[in-house]
């Protein structure tokens, strides 16, 4: 009999371990910021493109939990699986990574480019917009633990791709820098 992942020790332990690894991403922030190397700033960018990787692939997923969420029947084992997967994805995935992000982001924005740029100002724009379908995304997350949820599948397929669009224009901003 295998175990079950969606149990209260199953799910503690998950929560042990994501602790644990935000703290090793924490130490290593700080170790950097109080022992800085020469190349700090490369370090803060590796440090930033990790969390930013990590909330994309949050916000990448979380709708399509949604749209499976959204076939399954109200109050079944399976729609109170994927409650606890959202919960858990947004929870101790997502909102970590998106702060992280956050983070080193205005550290990178001040100390490296001293927010300097029609490049970067867009880029800050459009990542505001993102952190707004994040926070919707929460809202979700909280109306689908209550089985209220109020979009179709559909609708939750053409919500996944916001992210995505908005992951695109602001790799080409940074990449590119325009303007």
């Amino acid at each position: 009999m295998s175990e079950r992942q969606t149990g209260g020790s199953v799910g503690r332990r998950a929560a042990r371990r994501a602790a644990v690894v935000l703290l090793l991403f924490a130490g290593a922030a700080a170790a950097l910021t109080a022992y800085p190397p020469s190349d700090l700033a490369l370090w803060v960018k590796a440090l930033h493109v990790v969390a930013v990787i990590s909330w994309m692939a949050g916000l990448l997923y979380l709708p399509r939990l949604f749209i499976y969420h959204t076939d399954a029947a109200t109050g079944s084992e399976l729609s109170e699986t994927f409650k606890t997967m959202e919960r858990r994805l947004y929870r101790v995935i997502m909102n970590p990574a998106m702060m992280l992000s956050w983070v080193l982001g205005l550290y990178l924005a001040w100390f490296v480019y001293g927010f300097q740029g029609g490049w970067l100002h867009a880029k800050l724009a459009f990542v505001l917009l993102l952190t707004g379908v994040h926070l919707f995304y929460g809202r979700s997350v909280s109306a689908f633990a209550r089985d209220d949820n109020r979009f179709s599948a559909r609708q939750w397929r053409f919500l996944n791709e916001m992210p995505a669009l908005l992951m695109v224009v602001i790799v080409i901003l940074v990449v590119v820098k325009p303007f």
